[in-house]
């Protein structure tokens, strides 16, 4: 197993290497929040579809039906019923807006989802909360270095050297 910038993990890195991994961490969230957000996005978009969608069909089966349907309920009320057949065609006209009124609701129902859907203002507000927290990251205190291993140091450095060379 390795870090991102290919050193192993158990090993010692380098604070450029350090902060070339924290670099590449932070682009890798960033993007995937910018990918979180399009996906919402794309949701909320197919919401506001099917609401318009609903009242396009809930137009179109008031506009197109009313004069089929209209005669034929009429006629079949007035069939069944002796009544006037100016009332027999009202009922059929508030079958028709019954249907609508259906469709209607089902349009105002997603319409409201849509628009109570804050996805992308949500990953807008984790971004800003993850870019906060990040300006105010302080560096962790490192402690002193032991007297005794001050005293190897120079010792450690010139025994490394001379195994290197």
């Amino acid at each position: 197993m390795s870090a991102p910038d290919g050193s192993p993990v158990g090993a010692e890195r380098s604070i450029g290497q350090l902060f070339a991994s924290a670099t590449t961490e932070m682009s890798a969230l960033v993007h995937d929040e910018i990918a979180l957000a399009k996906a919402q996005l794309k949701q909320d978009v197919k919401r506001g579809a099917t609401s318009g969608g609903a009242f396009t069909v809930a137009g179109a089966v008031l506009v197109f039906s009313l004069p089929m349907l209209n005669f034929a309920l009429a006629y079949g009320i007035r069939t069944w019923s002796d009544w006037n057949l100016a009332i027999c065609f009202l009922l059929s006209f508030a079958a028709n807006v019954l249907i609508a009124l259906v469709l209607a609701l089902i349009g105002v129902v997603f319409a409201k989802k849509a628009k109570k859907s804050k996805g992308p203002q949500k990953v807008a507000a984790s971004m800003k909360e993850t870019a906060g927290v990040l300006q105010k990251a302080k560096p962790h205190p490192r402690p002193a270095p032991a007297p005794e291993l001050e005293d190897r140091a120079p010792a450690a450095i010139e025994a490394v050297a001379r195994s290197s060379s």
